[in-house]
């Protein structure tokens, strides 16, 4: 395939009249992570965003990070192919505004700046290298409308492939188009993932010794996050709130989906006794059952597990009877940054 015609612009703010029409401009958000790439393709709409194009593919980018420091070669074909096709799509769409962000793997690679560059001669795209504040925050940005509008507390999580986000909100809810990370009191990102911890410690075959393994390492990890956040445990209507793969995961396991449903996973409460179920039941099968169940498949068979033990950690730190599942998260966050920059919703009548 040959190069792109030319770069697709970034995410600096304009200046321009706010949007009022029928259809919008389009916007993109792009996240090359350390397991997925990950696009969506969106235009205003009075109250938010309507998707027009999406793609998603698993490329394993940081496949062998867990124990070298070089991105592999088929790693960065796998890709820069999945480039290309994020790419097309953009294009198709005449997207005006897009913002494309890599994360932990380019970030801890040491060959991480060349393949952003590759990226830019083969594709047009330029890729940003985003810091882990940043990454955190617009997890946030993108599901806090989930949190339980009556909660004074509430911990975010992401789960990512090479790393997880925590984020500890406080205060209520805030009206439309007010920035959620406002409400942030503590974040850390933890530099485990489910790509990283299943190297360490074994994807395919997991015991429960193995299983409690992993937990306790990412337990550590999370000491010093849960000392800082302690208040927000007695906080009135706390809950936790997950947005990844595998708390989308989860909840398709436990609603027994014939296959995956966005628009029933999506704003999906689970009570801590049925998460522990599922977590229990998916400790207990084999990789090849677990490659068999729809919501999971053998791309995900053996990251599941660890992203399993990473949630079963954050759930000790912060036990919690409500759960809150999002599939929504970093590129809707993107998306609605993009947009409140650009005064999409300034105007506004009130509901």
């Amino acid at each position: 395939m040959s190069p792109a015609k030319g770069p697709v612009r970034t995410h600096r703010p304009r200046r321009r009249r706010p949007w009022r029409g029928a259809r919008g401009p389009a916007y993109a958000a792009l996240d090359l992570g350390t397991n997925n790439c990950r696009l969506l393709v969106a235009e205003p709409t009075y109250y938010g965003f309507r998707v027009i194009d999406a793609f998603s593919r698993i490329v394993r980018l940081g496949e062998g990070l867990g124990s070298a420091t070089h991105l592999s070669d088929a790693a960065i074909e796998r890709a820069i192919e999945a480039l290309k096709v994020c790419r097309s799509k953009m294009d198709a769409r005449g997207v005006v505004r897009a913002r494309l962000i890599a994360t932990e793997a380019c970030r801890a690679a040491d060959n991480g700046p060349s393949f952003i560059e590759r990226v830019r001669s083969e594709t047009g795209l330029s890729l940003e290298v985003v810091d882990r504040r940043t990454e955190a925050f617009l997890a946030v940005t993108g599901c806090a409308s989930l949190a339980d509008p009556q909660a004074e507390g509430v911990v975010v999580f992401d789960i990512g492939g090479g790393s997880t986000e925590i984020i500890w909100l406080a205060g209520g809810a805030q009206r439309h188009g007010t920035d959620p990370c406002q409400r942030v009191r503590a974040w850390e990102s933890l530099p485990t993932g489910v790509v990283t911890l299943a190297e360490r410690h074994g994807g395919v075959h997991v015991t429960r010794e193995s299983f409690e393994a992993m937990v306790r390492e990412v337990e550590r990890l999370l000491t010093g996050f849960a000392e800082r956040a302690k208040p927000a445990r007695h906080a009135r209507g706390f809950h936790l709130l997950g947005t990844s793969g595998t708390v989308t995961t989860i909840a398709g396991v436990h609603l027994d989906l014939p296959r995956y449903d966005r628009r029933q996973v999506d704003g999906l409460w689970m009570a801590g006794c049925d998460v522990s179920r599922v977590i229990d039941r998916l400790v207990t099968t084999g990789y090849a059952d677990r490659a068999a169940n729809p919501c999971i498949g053998r791309e995900r068979a053996d990251l599941v597990l660890a992203g399993c033990a990473i949630l079963e950690a954050i759930r000790r730190a912060f036990p919690s009877e409500r759960l809150r599942i999002a599939d929504r998260g970093l590129r809707e966050g993107i998306l609605m940054t993009l947009m409140r920059e650009d005064g999409a919703w300034q105007g506004r009548r009130s509901s």
